[in-house]
């Protein structure tokens, strides 16, 4: 390796490419961070395709959490999007059943107590 090498990239050395292995996918970790942005976009429709699609990524992610812990440096690139789509899932979670809530106040609401 020539000294212009190791100065644009110190961390590489004959060999060694500077991580631990080849960078695998988690499964379902794509699902959870889609899952979770449908379920941020899903709040709007009565809070109910929010809601469930939340509810699915939410429990998808405790897979992905433990499929992550068997070998943390390969799957590294995979966890961070798939903690992206658990954090859009926690929010959208929430506000479709503040929205769902809403709605059902509303409806009662309306009709003024006639049941």
């Amino acid at each position: 390796m020539s000294e212009l090498d190791e100065l644009l990239d110190p961390g590489m050395k004959e060999g060694n490419s500077g991580s631990n292995g080849p960078q695998k996918s988690i499964p379902n970790a794509t699902a959870v961070l889609v899952l979770g942005i449908i379920s941020l976009v899903g709040c709007i429709f009565y809070g109910v395709p929010g809601l469930i699609c939340g509810i699915i990524a939410l429990s998808l992610m405790k897979r992905v959490k433990e499929t992550y812990k068997t070998d943390k440096a390969a799957y590294e690139a995979s966890y961070k999007n798939a903690s992206a789509g658990y954090v859009c899932a926690i929010i959208g979670t929430s506000l479709s059943a503040l929205f769902m809530l809403l709605m059902i106040f509303a409806l009662m609401a309306s009709t003024n107590g006639r049941f």
